[in-house]
C-alpha cells in the first residue's frame, strides 16, 4: 500500500495503546459523523435491487445539485482504480503534488504520467487530473479555469472528495459534457469511510462504462440506505458545514500558538509547515493522537479536525506539554 492516512496500526506498533485509545487525526475524514440511525434487516440480507440502486443515483444528484449521469461505486477509490480502463494507455498529467494513487494506478497501468505544478501545464494531456481542493494543501481552481482546460485535454478528471463543504467549487452541476468527469467520496465529509460509497459524475458515455466494469453490485444494501439518508438531509450538511468552517479557525489557533504557518487546507484537513514535522508528529502520538507527515515535505503535517470536546481538550493538551 502507498502511504496514506489512516494507517493507525504503524501509530500503535510504535506508541502502543489500542486503537479506541487513539484520536486518529491522520485523514481527513469528519469525526462527527453523520447519524445513521436504524438500518433494515433487508439492506444487509438482500441483493440490491435496481430500483435502489436508482433511488441512491438521485439522491446523489440531490446532494451534489446535478442532472447528469451518475454511478454509485465503492468508494471514490473503485472510481481511481477503473480510470486507466476507459482508453488506451497515453499522456497523464497531474496536479500535484496531490493524492499518490493517481500516479500509481496509472503507471503500473502502461500511462505516460507526469505531475505538473501549474493548471496551464496540463494541457495536451489524453488525461487530466485535478484535485478540487486539492490534498494535501487544499489548493482551489475556479470553476472558470477547469471548464476553460476541457478544451485544451482528451479527458479531464475532477476529483472533488474535499468538495463537500465548498458546493460553489464544484462543476458536478455541469459534468454531462463529454470528456469531464467528476468523482466524490462519500465517506469524508459524512464521516462513513467505512462505509465504502462513492459516486462518479460525467457524460453518459464514461458512466455506461464505469457501471459496466463495476458489476451489478457496486454497493451494499447498508450503502445504499444510509446514503439515500445522508444525501438528502440538507439541514445536516449545511450545520456540519458551518460547523466546521468554526472548527477550521479554532485549530489554525491552536497551531499558531506552536509556531506553525498554515500552508492551506480544506474545512476538514489542515497543512501546517513546522519546523520538523516528524517532531511534531511524534509529540502528538504520546499522547495517542496520530497526525499525517509527508515523506516528500518533511516540515508539512496535516491534521484532520477534531470532533467531540473531549478530542478538542486532548488535542490542547498535548500541544501544551
Amino acid at each position: 500500500m502507498r502511504e496514506h492516512g489512516g494507517n493507525l496500526d504503524l501509530a500503535q506498533q510504535r506508541f502502543g495503546g489500542r486503537a479506541e485509545d487513539w484520536i486518529d487525526l491522520s485523514t481527513g475524514i469528519n469525526r462527527l459523523p453523520y447519524p445513521v440511525g436504524e438500518v433494515s434487516a433487508r439492506a444487509w440480507s438482500a441483493l440490491p435491487s435496481r430500483a435502489e440502486i436508482e433511488a441512491l443515483h438521485q439522491a446523489a444528484r440531490h446532494g451534489y445539485r446535478t442532472s447528469a449521469p451518475i454511478v454509485a461505486m465503492g468508494g471514490a477509490q473503485s472510481a481511481i482504480q477503473l480510470l486507466p480502463q476507459l482508453a488506451a494507455p497515453g499522456r497523464a498529467r497531474i496536479f500535484g503534488p496531490t493524492y499518490n494513487e493517481y500516479a500509481g494506478v496509472l503507471s503500473a497501468a502502461g500511462w505516460d504520467v507526469q505531475e505538473v505544478a501549474e493548471l496551464d501545464a496540463l494541457g495536451g494531456a489524453d488525461l487530466a487530473i485535478v484535485v478540487n481542493p486539492n490534498n494535501p494543501d487544499g489548493r482551489r481552481h475556479s470553476r472558470k479555469d477547469l471548464l476553460a482546460l476541457l478544451s485544451r485535454v482528451g479527458r479531464l478528471v475532477i476529483d472533488e472528495s474535499f468538495a463537500d463543504a465548498d458546493p460553489q467549487l464544484s462543476l458536478a452541476p455541469e459534468a454531462d459534457q463529454p470528456g469531464l468527469l467528476i468523482l466524490r467520496s462519500f465517506g469524508k465529509f459524512y464521516g462513513l469511510a467505512g462505509l465504502r460509497l462513492g459516486f462518479a459524475i460525467g457524460h453518459a458515455a464514461d458512466i455506461d462504462r464505469l457501471a459496466a466494469m463495476s458489476g451489478p453490485w457496486p454497493v451494499s444494501g447498508a450503502a445504499i440506505a444510509i446514503g439515500c439518508r445522508a444525501l438528502r438531509d440538507d439541514a445536516w450538511a449545511e450545520a456540519t458545514s458551518a460547523r466546521l468552517a468554526r472548527d477550521c479557525v479554532r485549530l489554525d489557533g491552536m497551531a499558531h500558538s506552536q509556531g506553525w504557518r498554515l500552508v492551506g487546507g480544506t474545512p476538514l484537513f489542515r497543512l501546517y509547515e513546522t519546523p520538523d514535522a516528524l517532531a511534531a508528529q511524534e509529540k502528538l502520538a504520546r499522547s495517542h493522537i496520530w497526525s499525517r507527515v509527508f515523506a516528500r515535505e518533511p516540515t508539512w503535517l496535516r491534521l484532520g479536525l477534531p470532533g467531540s470536546e473531549a478530542e478538542w481538550t486532548r488535542l490542547a493538551e498535548a500541544l501544551a506539554r
